[in-house]
């Protein structure tokens, strides 16, 4: 397991605008997707590539093609906010679907929908979602597609707390982490500080 945080300045500044408590749900929504989109260079660094032979203008030579069948699992409903950002540098990339909940009280997950394509098994699987608090949501949500038979699993979120980061290498260590800024803490109410709030009810305008 490796945890990456990835700091590049296009992304620290986008992340920035989101973190402001007056940012539209709209800025905040095209932000999110746009960090998504460059976190995907670090998030692919490694995956597999086949050789292929392709005709040029000019004439033939070798190339390459991403050997792994990509799948994007957004955690609903924040993930969501992830996923085009991912898919518009992986076109081809299928989309599987896990709903989870956090109960405000014992702030454990709830799992209300799980949906997704075949040959997970041998597929490239990141799993999204712009928080990763107590964990529980993530480690829950790996859980599901690794009994759905996933291996090759990335987890990737926007902010990440200690805590979280803790308790999903504790819970899944062969399962590698990407965030966008690791932060201080969580509060007495599971929120991460400093945070940015609630994704789900920023990106989708709801309280």
């Amino acid at each position: 397991m490796a945890f990456t945080e990835v700091k590049h300045p296009l992304i620290q500044d986008k992340l920035t605008r989101m973190r402001k408590s007056d940012t539209s749900s709209k800025d905040f929504k095209e932000n999110l997707s746009e960090i998504a989109s460059l976190m995907v260079y670090e998030i692919t660094r490694d995956i597999p590539l086949k050789t292929i032979e392709v005709k040029t203008p000019i004439t033939n030579t070798k190339g390459y093609t991403i050997e792994t069948p990509v799948v994007i699992v957004p955690i609903l409903r924040a993930g969501l906010g992830m996923t085009d950002g991912i898919q518009n540098l992986i076109p081809t990339a299928r989309i599987a679907h896990v709903g989870m909940y956090r109960d405000e009280t014992t702030l454990k997950p709830k799992q209300y929908y799980a949906k997704h394509p075949d040959n997970i098994e041998n597929s490239f699987l990141i799993v999204v979602d712009p928080m990763l608090a107590t964990g529980g949501s993530a480690i829950a949500a790996i859980d599901i597609v690794k009994q759905w038979g996933a291996k090759d699993i990335k987890f990737v979120c926007l902010v990440a707390a200690p805590e979280g980061v803790k308790a999903l290498v504790q819970a899944h260590p062969d399962v590698d982490i990407f965030a966008a800024s690791l932060d201080h803490h969580l509060n007495e109410k599971g929120y991460i500080v400093p945070g940015l709030g609630d994704a789900g009810d920023r990106i989708f305008g709801t309280k």
